[in-house]
């Protein structure tokens, strides 16, 4: 109800990253000359490290080349050695994975291969809720026990050291394959393949779990076959690229070097020839229930990075924290389509459970930091419960960590039911960071604290004892605040550049289409645009998205804010905004348009400045001062008319509460009646001392008006605060 929108410039920062250096802005022409491609695009494509028209063309080609040789990979040779020797003896392997999305196609994957290749081979991921995190002793013993003589792990394992002793013990040997940071001394294994282990050459370390394992297979395909590397790539990726994918976008891994060929090799065999459970998935997904036209011709779905984010990797992830991540590998194995479906439909049921549960942590959550977080004192927001699903608390801490700016740690404690809990306890938890706390080392730190721990620089899994756990909380908080400035602290979102109205074209967007696949590394392009207008506000699918028309020059644009309501956009029609957006193609019965998707929004700088040197002017004007550099409106015949026609319409519908930026914007409908704060503010204040309305300030910047009954005609010319107008407007 309030004018809030105003003060919220220092809320988020906005980084442009354009270089307008005369280096830059010689480099991009040559690009654009050179290649024939959109002058924006060779902004996009210099600001992001392809300076040259060899770069900028690689960057488009994504060359198989661009995949390096499997065996620098360090202990490579000795992992595709020993699963050779377990094929060819036809001993059992078992893939132990995690059970995140992942791992869960991770060992997908290297099943089906070894599958293919006549392996006798099974699977094996721990169950979030009995086994916990990682490697343990008890399956391990379990496996040998079920005659398993080879375990390879995929996307956990590097720090297994003590699980790896009791498998040699038991005549198992192990191969790690894992692409975690590595913390102190490596597993003791057969081999453990890791990009990130400290004496591995292999130049490029951000592959996923599902990473390496296409790296073992590539090296695999080369040694069973003899095929060179372009050949044993191709064989892959045409068997499993699709889960590769799924597996590095569901991990937010950078979508840079490899990882871009992987991913776009993986879309590409999503988009023509998907395997069942992924078609039956994206199938369900799409479908309204059965109030949709089974006759209507349903436009394909395009499957690009974000899709596969946002909606199909969290279904697959689903099942594995609220049931058994079992189910999702036998859902990604599902040949047949009617038990894909089936297995689909278990997938979507989770997720709606998981959506459930994560709503309530997250009311729970957001009531405990309001009422116990210290924020002028710990960087960290740190929080535990007997009441959490800890399936579920990984994608609440990334909320916390989204709306707080701040890094986030929640652990779940079993245990809830006694009365009297005990102090050795193991709760389980999830942490996501910010730029500026690299999480890993901040748990390194807290090591003697914790029973396990593992992950990345921006997320991490944990294991924490109950009576240790406040000291934990101290000691992290600590290592926080050692490391952690203000600035860091303050949420930054980057824009690759500015853009006026006349560069925003359709041209333009399907320009952008061809720089796909985005993600992490190479994030979709978003944009600035300055001192638009605001011309029609659309609240859409009963108020949950809003649709904005926005104008820049003769030009009209929509806008589409998703996830925001109306109110909670907080903007109205008439103001100059600056939107931060990405930009898309809106298809809607034939018909294509350019839209923009918002991502942030706030006033124009001269808006805002004008907005708040009006009501300062006001404010120090009704003190009885004279407000130097402003001058001071005198209100006509006209401009009194419009507002009491205002207040006297809405009184009619029972509105008393007037937000000054809603009064404004009606009265701005009328471009022949130019109105500002401070004409506002003395309109009503003149109305107010002649008795015509009562007027009263409930909070900044919104007023509650009721109209009075009053005998004939008010002269308002005898309005002590209009002469005292007139006077100071005539000097």
């Amino acid at each position: 109800m309030s004018s809030a929108f105003y003060e919220i410039g220092g809320e988020k920062k906005w980084r442009v990253l354009d270089d307008d250096s005369q280096e830059a802005v010689e480099g991009k022409q040559a690009l654009t000359h050179t290649l024939g491609i959109n002058p924006v695009v060779s902004r996009l494509l210099w600001n992001r490290g392809y300076r040259t028209p060899d770069d900028a063309k690689a960057y488009f080609s994504l060359a198989n080349e661009m995949l390096g040789d499997p065996f620098v990979l360090t202990d490579m040779d000795r992992a595709v050695e020993r699963v050779c020797r377990a094929l060819s003896s036809h001993e059992k392997i078992t893939v132990y994975g995690d059970y995140d999305v992942d791992g869960v196609t991770s060992v997908t994957a290297l099943l089906l291969y070894l599958r293919e290749k006549g392996g006798e081979v099974d699977y094996f991921i721990p169950n979030r809720f009995g086994d916990g995190y990682g490697v343990s002793d008890a399956a391990v013993t379990q496996l040998a026990g079920n005659g398993t003589k080879l375990i390879v792990t995929v996307d956990t394992g590097i720090t297994a050291n003590r699980e790896v002793e009791t498998a040699k013990a038991l005549g198992v040997d192990f191969i790690v394959t894992d692409h975690h940071e590595c913390a102190g001394d490596l597993p003791d294994a057969y081999a453990v393949v890791n990009p990130h282990r400290p004496d591995c050459p292999y130049p490029f370390k951000d592959l996923a779990g599902v990473g390496v394992v296409f790296k073992l297979l590539c090296a695999l395909e080369e040694k069973l076959t003899g095929a060179d590397r372009i050949t044993a790539v191709n064989t892959v990726a045409l068997s499993c690229a699709d889960l590769i994918a799924v597996g590095t976008i569901a991990d937010v891994m950078p979508i840079v070097g490899e990882n871009r060929l992987i991913v776009k090799l993986g879309l590409d065999l999503i988009s023509r020839r998907p395997r069942p459970s992924i078609s039956a998935l994206i199938e369900l997904v799409g479908a309204k229930g059965d109030q949709r036209d089974q006759q209507k011709k349903k436009k394909p779905q395009k499957i690009t990075s974000s899709f596969i984010g946002f909606t199909v990797a969290p279904r697959i992830n689903a099942v594995g924290r609220v049931r058994s991540a079992t189910l999702a590998v036998e859902f990604l194995l599902s040949d047949d389509p009617s038990r894909a479906r089936e297995y689909a439909e278990v997938l979507c049921d989770a997720n709606r459970e998981r959506q459930e549960e994560e709503n309530r942590i997250v009311r729970d959550a957001f009531a405990m930091i309001e009422a116990e977080h210290d924020f002028g004192r710990d960087p960290v927001i740190v929080l535990s419960s007997d009441e959490w699903h800890h399936g579920v608390i990984g994608i609440v801490a990334s909320r916390i960590t989204e709306r707080y700016g701040l890094p986030t740690i929640l652990v779940s404690f079993e245990g809830g039911d006694d009365p009297y809990p005990s102090p050795d306890d193991v709760g389980k938890g999830s942490g996501r960071s910010v730029k500026g706390l690299n999480l890993f080392d901040a748990l390194s730190s807290c090591e003697d604290l914790l029973v396990k721990y593992g992950g990345h620089e921006l997320a991490a899994g944990l294991s924490v004892r109950r009576g240790d756990f406040s000291d934990f909380r101290e000691r992290i908080n600590d290592y926080a605040r050692e490391r952690l400035t203000r600035e860091a602290l303050i949420p930054t979102i980057d824009a690759d550049c500015e853009l006026t109205g006349d560069e925003l074209t359709l041209g333009l967007a399907a320009e952008i289409e061809r720089m796909e696949p985005f993600g992490v590394g190479n994030p979709t392009p978003c944009f600035v645009s300055r001192d638009l207008i605001v011309r029609e506000i659309y609240p859409i699918s009963g108020g949950k998205h809003t649709k904005l028309l926005v104008g820049a020059g003769d030009a009209t644009f929509e806008a589409m804010c998703f996830r925001m309501s109306e109110s909670a956009l907080d903007l109205y029609v008439g103001e100059k905004i600056d939107l931060l957006y990405t930009l898309g193609v809106n298809e809607y019965a034939g018909r294509r348009s350019l839209q923009m998707i918002v991502k942030d929004r706030r006033p124009s700088d001269d808006a805002a400045d004008r907005f708040r040197t009006e009501r300062d002017a006001l404010s120090a004007f009704l003190d009885g001062k004279d407000p130097s550099g402003v001058e001071i409106p005198v209100p006509d015949r006209r401009d009194f008319a419009a507002v009491y026609r205002l207040l006297r319409e809405t009184a009619s519908m029972g509105e008393r509460f007037f937000p000054v930026r809603s009064m404004l914007s009606r009265l701005t409908s009328d471009p022949s009646l130019p109105f500002g704060y401070l004409k506002l503010g003395l309109i009503l204040h003149v109305f107010a001392e002649s008795g015509i309305i009562t007027l009263k300030e409930e909070g900044k910047d919104l007023y509650a008006v009721d109209l009075c009954k009053t005998e004939g005609k008010v002269d308002l010319e005898q309005s002590p605060l209009l002469s005292r107008i007139k006077l100071l407007a005539s000097h």
